[in-house]
């Protein structure tokens, strides 16, 4: 998996082993992990709608107003109306229109933290069957959409004729802090939940860029067993802030499932039989990988959905 980084031995002889997993998510991201897939189907859209509703016509009830012709195509919408239009809540705003903007700033936060592409400036309304229920949206597994769509993505760029890298970058970023020290930044001691909000003021310049690559690759290539941290979440500083729900049992027995990660058409495998030690167990040497080569192809576009 391009995801894999970090070491084990076999003999002697260091493998690649370490990789994001579930218990990283809960704990970066603060999302839930388990519940329902966050899939559809997406060939026939308007049959999903409420009472066979036109999108449109759902979308207005939804957001109260439609968007201009020239920020629409098919079912995608500009970023920009949705920014523009719902920047700034109304002092004098009733329920029902803070449930409206909402649903707009779930709608943002989906297509660009969570699940952004390369566009960069597109809101695709699948998300409608989500926020039309604001309460019911803790009943799926986000986490595991979430990752899915970072697997998805770091396995794209891994392609040689790809240069860009898009996805969920604040959880990978963060995880790259949290598990090599000597390439987090210095001065933030603090801790907060969801543990990735520790790098919130964190904006790194772009001097000397090549050097810094340079760097970071010597750093990676000098990596021993002693220089990754194994189980960072361990820390009294972290369990005296997260959510006491995320140290439950049938959370942490979540993490260790060897499962397929869905987001909509993106089947990941949740390979997690090969990166023990970051669960607190000794590594074995792991069974061949699940071969979901099938699904991995398919991204909901093309003929075959």
């Amino acid at each position: 998996m391009a995801e894999e980084c970090s070491l084990y031995k076999f003999n002697g002889v260091a493998h690649v082993a370490g990789s994001i997993n579930k218990e990283d998510v809960a704990y970066q991201l603060g999302l839930p992990m388990d519940g329902l897939p966050v899939s559809g189907c997406l060939t026939d859209f308007e049959k999903l709608m409420e009472e066979g509703k036109p999108v449109w016509e759902w979308f207005q009830e939804l957001f109260g107003e439609l968007p201009p012709q020239n920020k629409v195509k098919q079912y995608i919408v500009h970023f920009t109306w949705f920014h523009e239009r719902f920047r700034v809540l109304p002092d004098d705003a009733t329920e029902d229109i803070v449930r409206i903007y909402a649903r707009a700033y779930i709608m943002i936060l989906f297509s660009t933290q969570l699940f952004g592409d390369k566009s960069e400036n597109r809101v695709h309304i699948r998300w409608l069957l989500f926020v039309a229920r604001l309460n019911d949206m803790g009943s799926s597994s986000w986490g595991s959409a979430a990752l899915a769509w970072l697997y998805r993505c770091m396995c794209c760029v891994a392609n040689r004729n790809v240069t860009n890298l898009t996805g969920p970058l604040q959880l990978l970023q963060s995880w790259i802090f949290w598990r090599f020290s000597s390439l987090k930044p210095w001065g933030f001691d603090a801790y907060s939940f969801p543990l990735a909000s520790k790098w919130a003021t964190y904006l790194p310049t772009s001097d000397r860029k090549e050097e810094k690559v340079i760097q970071c690759r010597l750093s990676f290539d000098r990596l021993g067993d002693r220089d990754i941290v194994w189980e960072p979440y361990t820390l009294l500083d972290v369990i005296a802030v997260v959510h006491p729900e995320i140290l439950t049992e049938e959370h942490s027995q979540l993490w260790r499932a060897c499962t397929c990660l869905i987001y909509f058409a993106v089947i990941e495998g949740h390979q997690v039989d090969r990166v023990l030690p970051q669960l607190g167990g000794i590594q074995h040497k792991p069974v061949l990988a699940s071969n979901i080569d099938r699904l991995h192809a398919k991204d909901g576009r093309g003929g075959d959905r």
